[in-house]
């Protein structure tokens, strides 16, 4: 879809549609959410139904899905494409051209400072921006964080409470050690802060970069079972699941082909859809009831298996 995209078109004016498609995969490896902004989220097509329901409204609602998931996760200011930087909070695609014109000619960003400089890109919009476009390697280590800079000052006060300094990565795991020792409240109300304002720069602090994701558990595989025809009926193995549709849930059981939950195999209760039982990424324990090598099909069952690996 991107390949043959105007946008495909524009960015790689040179190159052939298998070319495109070969860059934009390997872009995909290395930055998944940043290529899959630039294709129509109803071209993935997942939904049975899409064709069926107003498309203005299906267009609104998915553009805001993306917009959250954007901000969520936060854009790398020194590589983010005008695509990328067009769904994030007080940007418009106009000032998203502006930002990524004034890295090509004055040399990549330093600091969140410097966005003030962008024309277009006033103060309102730096404070609507400002947290969802990290630095990396910043000379202020808070502006590779999703810390605003309005919170700054208060991330000062708790270095200074803590007697922590803050200059790289490693010196988070002793700032962590010490702000566990301290009540919420009370720390909340030496900085000159609300709760929930404290309990946010905490949470970056504990975790900072892009990935806001918890870590899904893993599975443990079966060392006997690595290709198809190693799975007999009546197995029981440990999987992941990794999509679920409208008829059923398909799990990972560590062999090249995912292998099918139907809906009516998911538990011993009536099942009004997948979603009630399992979601991607839980790992759960599932018995094989049939496996078809020729076209490679694997059929599985939950009931009468405890539910969670």
């Amino acid at each position: 879809m991107y390949s043959a995209s105007a946008l495909g078109t524009e960015e790689f004016p040179d190159f052939d549609v298998a070319l495109r498609s070969a860059v934009s995969i390997a872009r995909r490896l290395q930055d998944p959410l940043a290529e899959l902004v630039k294709i129509d989220p109803k071209a993935i097509g997942v939904g049975q139904y899409q064709h069926d329901v107003n498309q203005k409204r299906l267009a609104q609602m998915l553009g805001g899905v993306v917009e959250s998931c954007v901000n969520a996760v936060g854009v790398d200011l020194n590589t983010a494409s005008p695509s990328l930087l067009k769904y994030i909070a007080g940007l418009t695609p106009a000032v998203a051209q502006a930002i990524v014109r004034q890295r090509e000619t004055e040399g990549q960003f330093t600091s969140r400072e410097q966005l003030k400089k962008v024309r277009g890109l006033g103060g309102k919009a730096f404070e609507q921006c400002a947290g969802f476009l990290r630095i990396p390697d910043a000379e202020n280590i808070l502006d590779s964080t999703a810390i605003h800079p309005e919170s700054y000052g208060a991330v000062g006060k708790l270095l200074k409470i803590t007697d922590t300094q803050l200059k790289t990565f490693e010196d988070l795991a002793q700032l962590r050690q010490k702000l566990s020792e301290w009540d919420v409240k009370k720390l909340a109300e030496m900085v000159g802060v609300g709760e929930p304002t404290l309990a946010d720069i905490i949470k970056e602090l504990k975790k900072p970069g892009r990935d806001p994701r918890e870590a899904f558990e893993q599975p443990v595989l079966r060392s006997d079972v690595m290709h198809l025809e190693d799975i007999k009926e009546g197995m029981v193995l440990t999987g992941t699941v990794r999509n679920v549709t409208d008829f059923g849930a398909f799990v990972d059981i560590g062999v090249h082909q995912d292998g099918l939950v139907h809906i009516s195999q998911l538990a011993d209760k009536f099942v009004k859809h997948p979603m009630d039982v399992v979601k991607t990424g839980d790992v759960v324990k599932v018995r094989v009831l049939s496996v078809d090598i020729n076209k490679k099909r694997i059929a599985l069952s939950m009931k009468n298996v405890s539910e969670k690996g």
